[in-house]
């Protein structure tokens, strides 16, 4: 028997590389709330419309329509997942009785979540407790791949959010031993990007580079094992790699934010920086963050935070979805 469908009830969905998660969201007077999630692994179907599918065929009630995130470009609204083979359009989905639909950029929806996020699910990475509330504020993190985005605020307190592939933007080294990395990483790939180094496949092209300067073998090839190495030992080689891609972590969150004017803030999203927050604490990330030279200053004064909340980019897509039902955009 089909669900009944509910116009208040709205899908909505945040889908990386590696895990699909969903929920239904509605409207209070305290902003939007999410009820019935569920994340399964991508690989658990073979088609992006086979898990939508499969988690509006567990709603009791039926979404009328909704926002979706997804980890890669919408182009004409569709979607070819960067780092996955699934792949879709709004109109495919719109024949699951969601109209409207809409695809956007999963960073995209991290900055609408970002301004949203509970105080308690943000922890404090350096710089002053609050940003300029009328300021940019930039969200980009690692994961399974390298996502960034903003918001752009006025006085009048307008907001957009810009979906961006910055990820994909070049590596740039800070001392010797990245000059080393980057011509190592160059043997294999004709362009090396952040994400190259700046995610869960880019921790172990981290680590083989930096075993191949260190003259040592090293047969990891899985970024969970470094990751657990390096935390139950910060002072062996995979702690070494961890607190290098935690440095070079600042020095393009930085970048990121001198590029966007972030006064407003920067926020490290995605699956990797929570894991390791105790660790990211602990490590070179906001001295390299603030080695900008004559922009030092510049850079002390804005705040840097890890986003916690786990559905940050569902909230966002909400803020999106019901927004638009509300104003009728």
């Amino acid at each position: 028997m089909t669900a009944p469908h509910d116009p208040r009830t709205l899908l909505v969905g945040d889908v990386g590389g590696t895990n699909a998660r969903f929920a239904v969201a509605r409207w209070t007077e305290h902003g939007p709330v999410l009820e019935h999630h569920e994340s399964f692994p991508a690989s658990e179907h073979p088609t992006f419309l086979g898990g939508v599918r499969a988690f509006i065929d567990g709603c009791e009630v039926t979404p009328s329509g909704g926002v979706i995130a997804v980890a890669g470009p919408v182009t004409d609204g569709a979607i070819d997942l960067t780092n996955s083979p699934w792949r879709v359009s709004e109109g495919e989905l719109a024949t699951l009785g969601l109209n409207p639909i809409r695809l956007i950029n999963d960073f995209e929806a991290q900055a609408w979540g970002a301004p949203i996020v509970p105080g308690a699910d943000l922890a404090h990475l350096g710089g002053p407790e609050a940003g300029d509330p009328h300021a940019t504020l930039a969200v980009l993190g690692p994961g399974t791949g390298f996502g960034v985005s903003a918001l752009a605020r006025d006085r009048d307190g307008r907001e957009i959010a810009l979906p961006s592939e910055g990820g994909h933007a070049c590596f740039a080294p800070n001392d010797v031993v990245e000059d080393e990395v980057l011509r190592i990483l160059r043997r294999r790939y004709e362009r090396v990007s952040i994400e190259r180094l700046i995610c869960g496949p880019g921790l172990v092209n981290l680590h083989r580079a930096l075993a191949e300067i260190d003259g040592r073998d090293t047969h990891i090839d899985d970024p969970a094992e470094i990751t657990k190495q390096a935390l139950a030992e910060p002072n062996s080689p995979c702690g070494a790699t961890l607190a290098r891609f935690c440095a070079i972590l600042g020095s393009v969150a930085g970048d990121i934010a001198l590029t966007l004017g972030a006064r407003g803030g920067v926020y490290i999203a995605g699956g990797i920086a929570p894991r390791i927050l105790p660790f990211l604490k602990a490590s070179p990330f906001r001295e390299r963050f603030q080695r900008k030279g004559r922009f030092q200053p510049y850079l002390a004064e804005i705040p840097t935070w890890v986003v916690t909340h786990r559905h940050a980019a569902l909230l966002g897509a909400a803020r999106v979805a019901l927004g638009e039902k509300i104003t009728g955009a």
